[in-house]
């Protein structure tokens, strides 16, 4: 029986302009036409479809995804909430195995792999083993989720990252279900979840507790986009990569401001951009402030899928309902978009991006000039016109020719710790080996993340740059932690057919693991002697990784400058062990006989790397390694997890804890209240990201979270990670706002730490919090522009929820955090009028009232705020509710997302 399909093009032959819609909006429009019911989505939400203004509109419309992507980080604390929410039905009597994800729901293993060791042959077992000591818990209840729930799967530890494995294998470009035919969507809880829209399938990343509710059966409800047509012309000239290409864009993207808006690619320079390519660029899509970065099906897109071993039929139905649904790019569509940008692929060059954000992109041929300017800027290292130091206050602490002692193996080796060539510099003597650190040394270097790992032609290409260094006499330099973590177990098969992974490892780049590392701070311990040089020295070191985020603190907490690059650069700059050089004209180092050796010297040419590739990448890779991409390794399938449809929980937990959301949840929501004499925890800057947010990376017993796994006799050593304790509440809620380098303008200390305003007290963010919750004291957090950029980290939500925060006022907000903000019941409110806290002379020690809230509240409402400082007169001013939709003010009304979708189940029940 043929499949129903939701035809544009019947409308276009109706009479409506279908041809001038942007795919991604007629991707949109199908899923309304296609879900309509006259209730959740109706009429309305079609003709704001059909009829898309470019210019914008405050219309919202609604979005079913087809299917849901998680990775264990996020995943892990949506099963906690599901399994809990299943709980609480059960004490109330109802059936708690109705509560299952309503649409398939794939959760991929890929964020817990840390890089303990590194540079050898074991690294990849120790790390594996370690991963599962540390988190078995977590493993159990996903073990036992794939068992409990209905349209659920797990893709086991060690078995690749999550948007390779959509990429490479989950994505279908047209799906087959319940008598339908429509194009494959989804959302994703992770902010890369872009990524596939090179293969043109529609997703993005939400927050946890969006995605949780889309699985639920919920529809997700935002306003109907700008989109922006990206038009790329000319081709990528001879030694460009796909990574400084995506480095380029972001710039462009970022400098315009693409924030909220979808970005849809056009134009000539996709005929030379393969699948790979294409979604090296729409990875980047959080980095660029984008929804999506879309590319439509075309005869490539079927060359990929052909490569990476869809079936014949799939694509066949691919080509047959995109052509017939005008879903299939010719490249002579006459496309209205709301603006264009374009860049010719010709004029990109080898570009890096850093310290700290990835819009930041410096060419490489300036980067060794522009070293001096951010140590100036970024880290007040002051220089004289004639670089000598001018840093009295470090010099009179200790400066140069102090040593310290550092003991390895029990014997004693002086360091010590000098100026030298204007910078802060340590010389390190262990046992026989001496060696120089200082400012710019490169004391990490991996190739890492899905951004780049899906990309053969880089991947081959660094390996192509480390078999010519090893012919050269080249080396890594012996302060470097060197890493490779594949994408895919398809990654490690062509590099061993093109007989190039042992070159990779004979310059220490073993694979540590398969899954996200250095991009989301699981770079592991830096060794003892770095580590300890480092902090005594404090030397401003950096890291070169093949992936999409550098925010502050993220890769590795004494880590302060962090540059993306590609793979085939983080290979040449780990030879060469420090930034601050030019890699064009310097050499990267001298031959065993003394003779310099330059980066042209060892870098392939693209024809040499894509012969390589075309000899090395088969389709039968695909096959081996996906056919048992469900099963895992011996310790995955040994692993002892519960049974049965309910989970029990363990008091003794230190990983897994019910939540609190939904524990005795009252049948009808409390009644709206304005924040009432309210204080201010924190007070922040522009560019806020989520990772000074949200609990990330490791932490120290000395810190609330480390106290607390302290008391519950849990060894530092098994400290693990923020994220792979997402699934206990009272870990994150004392990591939350705990980043080392956030600023709070109202605390004198840098880190998570604020004033206790009531007794002028610092103490740590979370012990604050106790505080003034014991006085019964409603909190507010007032930032600058862009708050909550970044990864769409549901904790950032959750865990500024537990501390008891009622609203937040920014200038404005990154999509995902907003959303997330309100799912959790706290309420995103924005200054007008173009004001801000400092034109407003707020100082944060005022105290809060907040009124409209109680009565009336509706989207968008201006509501008025009274700071009234300890003397003086009240300064007042109004602010916008950003909730965005009537469904968003229930969703608020409810205290958040997922407890109105238990009082509806409930109701219905």
């Amino acid at each position: 029986m043929p499949s129903t399909i939701a035809s544009l093009t019947q409308l276009q032959e109706e009479g409506k302009n279908i041809a001038r819609l942007p795919f991604s909006i007629r991707i949109l429009l199908e899923n309304v036409l296609r879900n309509r019911d006259n209730f959740a989505i109706t009429e309305e939400h079609l003709n704001t479809l059909v009829n898309w203004n470019p210019e914008g509109t405050e219309k919202e419309i609604p979005f079913k995804p087809a299917r849901v992507l998680m990775q264990d980080f996020t995943g892990v604390p949506a099963v906690v909430d599901i399994a809990s929410i299943r709980a609480e039905v059960v004490r109330r009597g109802k059936d708690g195995s109705k509560i299952n994800p309503a649409i398939p729901v794939d959760l991929v293993i890929d964020h817990s792999v840390q890089v303990d060791f590194f540079g050898t042959d074991y690294a990849y077992t120790k790390n594996v083993t370690y991963e599962y000591e540390r988190n078995k818990e977590r493993y159990q209840l996903l073990k036992w989720a794939q068992q409990a729930f209905d349209n659920f799967t797990v893709v086991p530890p060690g078995m690749g990252i999550c948007h390779q494995v959509n990429l490479e294998y989950l994505a279908k470009g047209v799906i087959e279900r319940d008598g339908w035919r429509f194009p494959d969507t989804l959302v994703g809880t992770d902010s890369h979840t872009p990524m596939v829209n090179g293969i043109g399938v529609l997703g993005w990343g939400v927050g946890g507790i969006e995605a949780e509710a889309a699985l639920l059966g919920q529809p997700i409800y935002f306003t109907c986009p700008q989109v922006i047509g990206l038009k790329l012309t000319g081709k990528l000239t001879e030694g460009i990569t796909a990574t400084d290409m995506v480095l380029a864009i972001t710039q462009v993207l970022r400098k315009y401001g693409v924030v909220g808006k979808f970005v849809e690619v056009f134009g000539d320079g996709l005929d030379h951009l393969t699948v790979p390519d294409r979604a090296t660029i729409s990875n980047m899509s959080p980095e660029f402030g984008c929804t999506v970065t879309y590319f439509p099906i075309d005869s490539q897109t079927l060359q990929y899928m052909h490569r990476t071993n869809r079936s014949a039929e799939q694509i066949a139905m691919v080509e047959d309902y995109c052509k017939k649904n005008m879903l299939w790019r010719q490249g002579e569509e006459q496309i209205t978009y709301s603006d264009i940008l374009e860049l010719d692929l010709n004029t990109v060059k080898p570009s890096v991006a850093g310290p700290k954000r990835p819009q930041d992109r410096i060419p490489v041929k300036e980067l060794h000039t522009r070293f001096s300017e951010l140590l100036d800027k970024e880290y007040q290292r002051m220089y004289t016109p004639e670089g000598k130091r001018r840093d009295n206050a470090w010099l009179s602490e200790g400066g140069s020719g102090s040593t310290f002692t550092y003991e390895v193996n029990k014997q004693s080796e002086e360091v010590a710790v000098e100026v030298e060539n204007s910078l802060q510099t340590v010389r390190l003597k262990l046992k026989n080996e001496e060696y120089v650190l200082s400012d710019g040394s490169i004391v990490i270097a991996a190739i890492t993340s899905c951004t780049n790992t899906s990309n053969p032609t880089v991947m081959i290409g660094a390996g192509l740059v480390a078999k010519k260094a090893i012919k050269r006499g080249l080396d890594v330099k012996p302060w470097v932690k060197t890493s490779l973590a594949p994408g895919s177990r398809v990654v490690t098969e062509y590099l061993k057919r093109a007989e190039l992974l042992g070159d990779l490892e004979a310059l220490r780049f073993h694979t540590v693991g398969y899954g996200c590392t250095s991009c989301i701070g699981n770079s592991g311990p830096l060794p003892p002697h770095i580590a300890e040089a480092v902090d005594k020295g404090k030397l401003v070191v950096a890291s070169v990784l093949s992936g999409n985020r550098n925010f502050e603190a993220r890769v590795h907490p004494q880590v302060k400058m962090n540059f993306l690059a590609s793979p085939m650069l983080v290979v040449a700059y780990a030879i060469a062990g420090r930034v601050d050089i030019d890699l064009f004209s310097d050499p990267l180092g001298n031959d065993p006989n003394g003779e310099p050796v330059f980066l042209r010297d060892i870098w392939p040419a693209q024809e040499e790397i894509n012969e390589a590739v075309l000899k090395a990448v088969q389709q039968k890779d695909y096959e081996e390694v996906y056919k048992v991409i469900f099963d895992g390794d011996e310790q995955w399938k040994g692993l002892h997890a519960p049974a049965g449809k309910d989970y029990h929980w363990s008091n003794d937990s230190t990983y897994i804890k019910e939540a609190s959301f939904f524990k005795n949840l009252p049948e009808q929501p409390a009644a709206l209240q304005d924040v009432v004499n309210g204080r201010v925890l924190l007070k922040l800057g522009d560019s806020v990201t989520t990772d000074h947010i949200s609990p990330a990376g490791s932490f120290k017993a000395d810190t609330p979270a480390g106290k607390y796994l302290t008391d519950h006799a849990i060894d530092a050593k098994m400290f693990n990670s923020y994220g792979s304790r997402r699934g206990n509440e009272e870990v994150m809620v004392r990591g939350t706002f705990a980043n080392v380098r956030i600023k709070n303008q109202i605390s004198p200390k840098e880190g998570g730490f604020t004033t206790f305003i009531p007794t002028g007290t610092v103490l740590s963010v979370f012990d604050a919090s106790r505080e003034y919750a014991a006085r019964q004291v409603p909190l507010v957090v007032l930032a600058g522009k862009e708050y909550g950029s970044g990864s769409s980290r549901d904790w950032a939500a959750k865990g500024t929820n537990l501390l008891g925060v009622k609203a937040v006022i920014a200038e404005s907000y990154e999509r995902i955090h907003r959303s997330n903000l309100v799912g959790m019941g706290i309420i995103p409110l924005e200054y007008v009028d173009g004001q801000n806290a400092e034109s407003l002379h707020l100082t944060g020690y005022e105290t809060y009232t907040i009124e409209g809230i109680a009565s009336e509240l509706k989207a968008g409402k201006l509501l008025s705020v009274k700071a009234q400082p300890d003397e003086g007169e009240a300064i007042l001013f109004q602010v916008k509710a950003r909730l965005d939709s009537a469904i968003e003010l229930e969703y608020y009304r409810h205290g958040g997302i997922l407890q109105y979708v238990v009082r509806d189940f409930l109701k219905k029940a």
